[in-house]
């Protein structure tokens, strides 16, 4: 596989709107929480989020997900009522100040939360746990948004205990398509979805090594794919293996050089989408391979 190969062509529409995924899409990272991993706090309040939101889109971002339940090990659950008071005014203050160019995404498992964020404004529905609670998947085809289906095993406070696999990149894919078909079943249409292979989640070093050496695999399953590392405990773990004392003890928000690195690789083996809590970083990585690749195909 070239460097440069263009992106698969695909495409997502949502209400009236169309996401062109043969183009690639730089996901800022919106967290309204108390207790993220990297940004815990800084934008739980409506007017930081709002400015946050508004920085990231003049940095290039064309997506924004919305978190409002952390997913980090062993993270306080979150009722139903305050997840939605902490998503759904951001949803409508985006819509009113910035306006409906923006593809908004919710980050939850929760229906009850995604129909009011669906209702206030948003497109795109973000389940790490790839629409498996009840009456998940029967919202998402009610609803007729389009979905990201995430590979995970068990939960937040259980992932680490089964990181186990005969093949990471043929269980990951098996996996995954498990849930493709779980939620066709119940009326999600297979148009509708984008896979996100899971990093961060019940994976070790070794299985993250295998995947986002091998992401061009998935493409056996023809979706869209979306790629998530940004700041996450495997960057760490890079870092601290390079041999080089100044990197080898790192915060989150110092991880974001290599999340960006590795976003390049993904896009190369045909992510459509990268996450990041970095979008001007991840931007200018984009512009250089989007131009490299347009060079190349001339």
């Amino acid at each position: 596989m070239s460097l440069f190969d263009p992106l698969p062509s695909y495409q997502v529409t949502s209400r009236d709107k169309t996401l062109d995924l043969s183009q690639p899409h730089v996901m800022g990272i919106l967290n309204v929480t108390p207790d993220s991993f990297s940004d815990g706090g800084q934008f739980s309040a409506l007017d930081s989020a709002l400015t946050h939101a508004k920085e990231m889109i003049a940095a290039g971002a064309s997506i924004i997900d919305i978190g409002g339940e952390s997913t980090r090990p062993n993270a306080a659950a979150v009722s139903t009522d305050e997840e939605m008071q902490r998503v759904v005014p951001v949803v409508k203050a985006i819509r009113q100040h910035i306006g409906n160019d923006v593809w908004l995404s919710i980050d939850t498992s929760n229906p009850i939360v995604m129909q009011a964020a669906f209702e206030a404004g948003a497109d795109i529905w973000n389940d790490v746990r790839a629409l498996k609670r009840e009456g998940a998947a029967v919202m998402a085809a009610k609803l007729d948004i389009p979905v990201m289906l995430m590979h995970m095993r068990g939960e937040p406070t259980t992932m680490n205990s089964l990181a186990q696999y005969d093949d990471v990149m043929k269980d990951v894919g098996a996996e995954l398509t498990v849930c493709i078909d779980e939620a066709t079943g119940l009326g999600v249409k297979r148009e509708k979805i984008i896979i996100d292979p899971g990093f961060g989640f019940a994976k070790n070093y070794e299985h993250h090594c295998a995947l986002l050496g091998q992401l061009e695999r998935l493409q056996t399953l023809k979706l869209p794919m979306m790629f998530g590392i940004s700041r996450k405990r495997f960057l760490a773990e890079v870092l601290s293996k390079s041999g080089v004392e100044a990197v080898a003890t790192t915060q989150a928000i110092e991880r974001d050089a290599v999340g960006t690195a590795a976003g390049l690789f993904a896009l190369q083996q045909g992510a459509s989408i990268i996450r990041t809590h970095n979008v001007a970083m991840m931007q200018q990585a984009v512009a250089l391979w989007q131009q490299l690749s347009a060079y190349n195909q001339s």
